[in-house]
This record gives structure tokens, C-alpha cells and sequence, in this order.
């Protein structure tokens, strides 16, 4: 199989990865505030009172700290990994590290931008937690000499508007597929530890519950607020699924060999964390992806198809390659929309707004 993972060999080029606006790579947001502002939470006022009594006691307060095995460890994956399979990891890290400071980066904003307690109080929390993640993995970077300058990406990376209700559902989304990822790997890794090849997989379990709870609260939010979950809006939701959903598909075929490490294989993993997320999804989402006809996977791995060409086509550069770049992208909207318009799964949103991470 044919792989386009960018070589990072220095710390330029990973800050340059981490600053890329792609289709595939996480991007850094900003919103409404004044829409944000009006937002209430009062319909399950008790449950989130609760919540907020859970981020308050801070239960990974000291989690993500790396004890006297870690620099070993490191040291020793280092030494072991491949060239090839040290790209892929370092690709994994730079691009999850992104992601989490993304969050970090809109929870803050919206912090500093709005007035209501209740979501301030909440993005605050939010915010704490996702700059302890990020900077966990950055530490990990610093391993490889890679390290991001947080300070010059949040400066320097292009931004992209999005309205309240998509931030809700793009980073409910998000939170949840984050959860069911790093719950799967640790539960892999957990039967076998001789293919834990990193030590920052041993945090994954704490550090997936928090991914849980911040989707808790987005779920929270739209369950008080029920237009969200209704008539035309329906159609968005269906769109961030798919569009979060066939993210994670392409991007993780670029690097099998990060899960092939671990006694994975990609296609397998991904539909698993699909399934995981589409049971969550059922607290506040009136439909579900049909993840299980073969149409969806077929369509997936079209758009894996066409990612790679296009990729080729990059490469490739001059006028033909822009041209075939051209094709590709009309390529991609229509496997897109094929699969966006494919039936879906009607379901009944579960009478309890709350969920334990159980899986």
C-alpha cells in the first residue's frame, strides 16, 4: 500500500506540519461569542451542576506527569523504531497535538468572549485540560527534538469560522471519536503490553475519560437546546458524522504501520471506533451513519483512493500535476456526496443525557 505520511525531520518541518490547513489536518476555530453567550443549560440544570462539580474536582490533576520510566522507554522507542514507522508516530503525535490545542485554543477564546457563568465556567475547565494533553505530547515531541512552538502556532495558523451549533457538533464529535480511539488502542495495548512500542500510551485510559466528559458537556448543551436536534439541522449532523468520520478513515490508512505496531489493523480499528462512537452518539443524535453496509466502507475507501492520487499528484507538480489535483478534488466531492446521501439509521435520542465511559 501506497502511503503519503510529510517527513518531519526537524523541528521546523513539525512546526510547518502543525501549522498545515488541509482537509485532513486539525484546524483551529473561532465562533460567534455573542450567540455562544445565549446559550442556556437550564432544561438539565441538576446534570450539569453535577458535571461541573466533576471538572471542579480535577481527578487528573496529577495525571500527566511523566515518571522515572518514561525517559528509558523513550529512549528505547526511539532507538527501535524504524524510519518509516518513526514517521508515521511522529506524524500521529504532531497531528493529535494539534488537534488538542485546537481545543484548548477556541475553549479559551470563547472563555475570554463571553459573559453566561455557565459556559465560562465550562470552557475554562475545558481549556485546562486540553492544554495539560497537549503539552504532554509535546513533550514526547521534545524527545525527537521535534517540539512544537505552541506560542507561534496559535499566532500563525490560519483559523476558520465556524457557528455555535457546528462547534457543537463538530467538537462533540471530536471528543467522543477521541474517546472511543484512545480507549481501543489502550485496551489493545492493555492484553498486550510487549506491543506498547511508546510509553505515552500507558496515560491513554485517564486521559480518554477526559475527551468523554468534554463531549458530556457539548451533549449537555444540545439536549437543552432541542432546535439543535431537529428538522434541517438534522442534515448538519449528518454531515459532521461523515465528515469526522471519513477524516479519521483517510488519515489513518496513510499511516498503517502505526497500527499494524500495536496488532491493528487500521480498517478494523477504525470501524470499531465507529461503532463505539455511534452507540455513544445515540445521548443526543436522532441518526446514525449505516456504518455496517458495504456501501459505506466501499465509499470510504474511495476517498482513500482519491486522497492518494491526489498526494501522488502533489509530488508529481508542473501543470499536469495541478490539473490531476483538480480532478481529484471533484472526485472527492462526489464519493462525498454519494456517501452523504446513503440512508441512515433513525434512532431514539436514550432518555439519559449522561454516560459513564464504560467501553
Amino acid at each position: 500500500m501506497s502511503t503519503y505520511v510529510q517527513a518531519i525531520e526537524s523541528q521546523q518541518q513539525a512546526n510547518e506540519k502543525a501549522k498545515q490547513s488541509t482537509v485532513l489536518s486539525p484546524r483551529f476555530y473561532t465562533t460567534d461569542f455573542n450567540a455562544m453567550d445565549r446559550i442556556s443549560v437550564e432544561a438539565f440544570r441538576s446534570e450539569w451542576d453535577v458535571m461541573m462539580r466533576e471538572y471542579e474536582g480535577d481527578n487528573n490533576h496529577d495525571h500527566f506527569q511523566r515518571d522515572e520510566k518514561f525517559g528509558p522507554e523513550a529512549e528505547a522507542a526511539m532507538a527501535n523504531l524504524s524510519p518509516e514507522m518513526r514517521q508515521e508516530f511522529i506524524d500521529f503525535l504532531v497531528g493529535s497535538l494539534t488537534s488538542e490545542f485546537s481545543g484548548c485554543i477556541l475553549y479559551n477564546e470563547i472563555r475570554k468572549h463571553v459573559d453566561n457563568p455557565d459556559i465560562k465556567q465550562l470552557m475554562t475547565f475545558m481549556a485546562r485540560d486540553e492544554s495539560r494533553h497537549a503539552g504532554f505530547i509535546n513533550q514526547s515531541l521534545r524527545d525527537f527534538n521535534l517540539g512544537i512552538d505552541l506560542g507561534d502556532l496559535k499566532r500563525t495558523k490560519k483559523y476558520t469560522f465556524f457557528k455555535p451549533k457546528y462547534i457543537y457538533y463538530a467538537t462533540y464529535l471530536s471528543e467522543k471519536i477521541g474517546y472511543a480511539r484512545y480507549i481501543t488502542i489502550f485496551r489493545q495495548l492493555e492484553k498486550h503490553p510487549e506491543k506498547r512500542f511508546h510509553p505515552i500510551f500507558r496515560w491513554f485510559e485517564r486521559w480518554c475519560n477526559d475527551e468523554f466528559r468534554h463531549g458530556e458537556s457539548f451533549a449537555l448543551i444540545m439536549r437543552s437546546n432541542p432546535s439543535l436536534l431537529r428538522g434541517l439541522n438534522v442534515w448538519w449532523i449528518r454531515f459532521f458524522l461523515l465528515a469526522v468520520y471519513a477524516t479519521m478513515y483517510v488519515r489513518d490508512h496513510t499511516r498503517p504501520m502505526l497500527h499494524e505496531a500495536m496488532g491493528l489493523d487500521s480498517t478494523a480499528y477504525d470501524f470499531q471506533v465507529f461503532r463505539v462512537t455511534n452507540e455513544i452518539t445515540k445521548q443526543v443524535f436522532p441518526v446514525a451513519l449505516d456504518i455496517e453496509n458495504p456501501a459505506f466502507k466501499a465509499g470510504l475507501d474511495r476517498l482513500f483512493e482519491i486522497s492518494q492520487a491526489n498526494d501522488r499528484a502533489k509530488e508529481q507538480g508542473g501543470l499536469m500535476g495541478k490539473l490531476t489535483q483538480a480532478v481529484c478534488g471533484i472526485k472527492a466531492v462526489a464519493a462525498f456526496t454519494s456517501l452523504f446521501f446513503m440512508p441512515v439509521l433513525k434512532q431514539n435520542i436514550s432518555p439519559e443525557v449522561r454516560l459513564a465511559p464504560t467501553w
